[in-house]
């Protein structure tokens, strides 16, 4: 079972439930991982259960209202309610409502990532760590995935989700990360802010 929220009932949910193991990540943005991967389950809670063609026909304002309810799912309530919709959409649409054969029938590593790629909230970097956790944690492991989900496959790297088994590899985690953030302001955060500064 995955451990990525440290709650046993949302871990269970994103262990069982592919829809919601992709909403996790689509949430793990700006917020805390473990509040990230708990939002499956308490939209689940909210609406009433996690089916993508429901969500994909439900109207995008009672979406918006179950992700901004207190507690707000995420930071973005708003937005991240679009790209779940969009999520579902895509699911129903292109893979017939079942999240898994989004993975399932990807004959290689380069497909696999592509597939994931397209997806609503999918950014290089984040189809990469999903397709290292689906190799790592999930047994999912057409030829090639190592290669297209590079870095984040490398054994025992701890620079990602992909990592995260239980409470001490999420500390080792979070460490790589605030590491990295320390060290962004030299790269490209630091030029990005140039052009605003007054």
């Amino acid at each position: 079972m995955l451990h990525l929220s440290q709650d046993p009932e949302a871990d269970r949910l994103i262990s069982e439930n592919p829809l919601a193991l992709l909403i996790g990540m689509i949430l793990d943005q700006q917020v805390p991982l473990e509040w990230a991967f708990a939002g499956p389950a308490e939209l689940r809670h909210r609406i009433g259960g996690l089916v993508a063609s429901e969500i994909a026909s439900m109207d995008p304002q009672e979406l918006a209202a179950a992700f901004s309810a207190r507690p707000a799912l995420h930071r973005f309530p708003g937005s991240m309610a679009t790209r779940v919709l969009e999520l579902c959409r895509v699911v129903t649409e292109r893979y017939r409502g079942d999240a898994s054969r989004v993975w399932k029938s990807a004959k290689t590593g380069t497909e696999l990532f592509a597939r994931v790629r397209e997806l609503p909230g999918f950014g290089d970097r984040k189809a990469k760590i999903f397709v290292a956790l689906l190799g790592k944690q999930l047994g999912v492991r057409p030829p090639g995935w190592e290669a297209a989900s590079a870095p984040f496959s490398e054994p025992e790297s701890f620079q990602s989700v992909a990592d995260i088994v239980d409470a001490e590899t999420l500390s080792r985690v979070r460490a790589f990360k605030q590491h990295m953030k320390r060290s962004a302001p030299a790269s490209h955060e630091g030029r990005s802010k140039v052009p605003t500064r007054k």
